[in-house]
């Protein structure tokens, strides 16, 4: 069976990459600022449960010239639709503090999930007798 098939590592890693895109949305919340009008995003976290793997969305290409997208349009984790920020006289809604503790909470969870990850693949090493 390989790794890929086993549900806790396809869980873990659903949940790294779940991260990763987060993290580039917190960095693009505090990039802007200062920019008039912007408003935060966040995502949702993860469905992880083990009954139904969520289909990936895709880019839909309207003309055969256009090439595929990668990144941005393939995600398959949507934002989080809550609206729990105060705005300022600008109209920008980025709380800095805020955004930085989200970042540090975020890369906390990244680490853990990578820890489970190598410790995880560590134990079938051991199991197989190939440490």
């Amino acid at each position: 069976m390989p790794i890929s098939q086993i549900p806790i590592f396809s869980m873990l890693r659903t949940r790294m990459q779940w991260h990763q895109e987060r993290q580039q949305i917190l960095a693009e919340n505090v990039s802007h600022a200062n920019t008039p009008q912007f408003k935060p995003r966040d995502l949702a976290p993860p469905d992880l449960s083990l009954g139904q793997q969520s289909a990936a969305v895709t880019m839909t290409r309207t003309n055969p010239g256009h090439m595929g997208g990668v990144g941005a349009g393939a995600s398959q984790f949507h934002l989080d639709g809550r609206s729990d920020f105060e705005v300022r006289p600008a109209g920008n809604a980025v709380n800095l503090e805020d955004q930085m503790l989200k970042v540090a909470a975020n890369q906390m969870d990244y680490q853990a999930a990578t820890a489970l990850y190598s410790r995880g693949l560590g134990m079938i090493k051991s199991a197989l007798g190939k440490r």
